[in-house]
């Protein structure tokens, strides 16, 4: 080889190592709890855990309709990725919730997580996700302790765009003290832990304003022989029963409350899981006039009405099933945004999505203008902008009616 030759074909080797000294460096990951990479080709994985069948798929559906209508509202694209989205029924239990969160959990694909719809079921799934590194936001969890400091059951990568259920219960005895002039009342839990906290922060507010609780009991969600109970209550003469429970046990209540002496003109309230068009199929007329407390919609943001529900009305032909459709609305594009923040794009258009950057972002979101007002996130996870209002059911209309607040 001539010395001309092999001087050639040393520059041409002394210029490819230059080239790749200066090209683009490969991605690596320093995130402290690991990174999803995203080939060009393939999808951003985000799921669901939501009541999907069963008494109470209306919460469920609901909230899973909103979430979906953020992707469509998005193109079905984030950083010219399509989205995925599937999951898996939780049942609105713990059973259901153990179920769905150790198949989702199975999933290293998974970046995000809209769900529960129960706090019962998100109880036990959260330990699970939270090991998988997922960054989990809930448009329906009320219970309390999920987001209180120090509790056991606030864990590291849980979020919610829904309101305390601190907010709720004061709410509820407010209005029953201040608008009803109601002096006694009783409650009515169903043992989940969303109905037990929830009906205590009522009963906490209430006696704290005047008023005594004459009954404090429990049946169980699936019973629908009420009489027993409902007659130990009136034994006590309560003016209001508050039974913040779910859709089945709910009616029951509602229709055999009517039927029982001392009770026949007694004023019921239920909650936001009594916010749906099955309440009035298992109550009958009897849903006449019962109350209950949930988000205020009123309050929500111009787009609600002029865009949400038309495109909601559009891909599903009715009106929003319950209450929370906003929330998972608002809780999809939190997702969605914070992808976009957080992702590190190659040339080629491959993504890699730190978890705990995921969850640093989420955590930090400040003045988030969403459907359901603008949402600024604590570091235990509560992100709503909780306005709570007072609906009253009329037979055969739905949805029910706001009475209160007044404004």
């Amino acid at each position: 080889m001539s010395k001309r030759v092999f001087g050639f074909i040393s520059l041409l080797m002394v210029l490819s190592m230059l080239l790749t000294a200066c090209g683009p460096k490969a991605f690596e990951c320093t995130d402290t709890i690991g990174c999803v990479t995203i080939a060009p080709d393939e999808p951003v994985h985000l799921a669901y855990a939501m009541v999907i069948s069963g008494p109470d798929a209306t919460l469920g559906i609901d909230s899973r309709n909103g979430a979906e209508i953020a992707i469509f509202d998005k193109g079905g694209k984030v950083l010219g990725h399509d989205i995925k989205f599937d999951g898996e029924d939780e049942l609105c239990s713990a059973e259901g919730g153990q179920a769905a969160g150790t198949k989702l959990a199975a999933d290293p694909t998974i970046i995000g997580i809209v769900g529960t719809s129960c706090s019962s079921a998100v109880r036990v799934a959260m330990p699970l996700w939270t090991k998988a590194g997922f960054t989990v936001i809930s448009a329906s969890n009320t219970a309390v302790d999920l987001t209180l400091a120090g509790n056991e059951n606030n864990h590291p990568g849980y979020l919610r765009t829904a309101h305390s259920d601190s907010v709720q219960g004061a709410a509820a005895a407010k209005f029953a003290w201040e608008k009803l002039g109601i002096k006694k009342a009783a409650t009515i839990h169903d043992g989940s832990i969303y109905a037990e906290q929830l009906q205590q922060v009522f009963v906490d507010a209430f006696k704290e304003m005047g008023g005594t609780i004459t009954a404090q009991e429990s049946v169980d969600p699936t019973q629908t022989d009420m009489s027993g109970v409902l007659t130990s209550i009136a034994a006590g003469g309560p003016e209001f029963i508050y039974h913040p429970i779910f859709i089945q046990a709910g009616a029951q209540i509602v229709r055999q409350a009517r039927e029982t002496p001392g009770l026949e003109t007694v004023y019921l309230m239920g909650a936001d899981g009594m916010f749906s068009p099955d309440v009035m199929t298992g109550a009958g007329d009897a849903v006449e006039g019962v109350f209950v407390s949930s988000p205020d919609t009123t309050k929500f943001g111009p787009d609600y009405e002029t865009s949400f529900k038309p495109t909601y009305l559009e891909k599903y032909g009715s009106a929003p099933l319950s209450i929370f459709h906003a929330h998972a609305y608002d809780a999809m594009n939190m997702l969605l945004a914070c992808i976009e923040k957080v992702a590190v794009q190659d040339d080629d258009g491959t993504l890699h999505i730190g978890r705990q950057a995921m969850r640093d972002c989420m955590y930090s979101t400040k003045d988030f203008k969403g459907l359901t007002g603008n949402l600024t996130c604590t570091p235990t996870g509560d992100c709503a902008d909780p306005k709570i209002a007072v609906y009253e059911y009329h037979a055969g209309e739905y949805p029910p009616e706001k009475i209160w607040p007044e404004d």
